[in-house]
């Protein structure tokens, strides 16, 4: 049996961060991680989605077009706040045998990996959605063709020690397993677990 101790210590310990500081990975390593988060499940291995670096000056871009689509000028400041943005587009096919639902799990496998890639490999993520990801300035910005959805940015930087979080919760797995065939009891309006 494999040593997996290091990868199940790398995923028990990976957060949402609430502070990014002001370096990034670049070009070079965010393409090196998203080849391995390619690793995730896709049916019929269509690739429906794609991601945009947002660094620099197109962060402010960005803001501009979330404070136009919100009529909120605060709304500019939100993509400041990481050095790396993200953006996640889903891009369907039509597919006589992958329907858009298993495209969009595809997309969040491959951005769930990335996330848990950058954790491995030093840096900080936040996937940050919104109610403006459809609104046209943001469509413009981010370039998205008919068809396209923007499934929000996944915040990229160097972790803030400072942070103040603490440890994930640690939510009780077998209050969501059940196993078919048994007599399952239902908890809370849903079908629980045998114990």
């Amino acid at each position: 049996m494999r040593d997996d101790v290091g990868l199940l210590e790398l995923v028990g310990t990976r957060r949402s961060a609430g502070r990014l500081l002001d370096t990034a990975p670049d070009d070079a390593e965010v393409e090196r991680l998203v080849g391995l988060a390619m690793t995730a499940p896709d049916h019929a291995y269509l690739r429906p989605w794609r991601l945009v670096l947002i660094r620099d000056g197109a962060r402010g871009d960005l803001g501009d077009a979330l404070a136009q689509a919100s009529g909120n000028p605060a709304q500019a400041l939100k993509p400041l706040r990481a050095p790396l943005l993200i953006a996640i587009v889903l891009c369907p096919q039509q597919h006589p045998k992958v329907p858009e639902w298993e495209q969009l799990a595809a997309a969040v496998g491959v951005v769930t990996t990335l996330g848990l890639l950058m954790h491995a490999a030093g840096w900080a993520t936040n996937w940050r959605t919104g109610p403006h990801l459809d609104a046209r300035p943001v469509r413009e910005v981010l370039r998205l063709a008919d068809g396209e959805r923007a499934l929000g940015f996944l915040y990229t930087g160097r972790p803030d020690a400072e942070d103040g979080r603490g440890p994930r919760p640690q939510p009780d797995p077998a209050a969501h397993l059940s196993t078919l065939g048994r007599d399952d009891r239902i908890v809370n309006g849903s079908p629980g677990v045998v114990r």
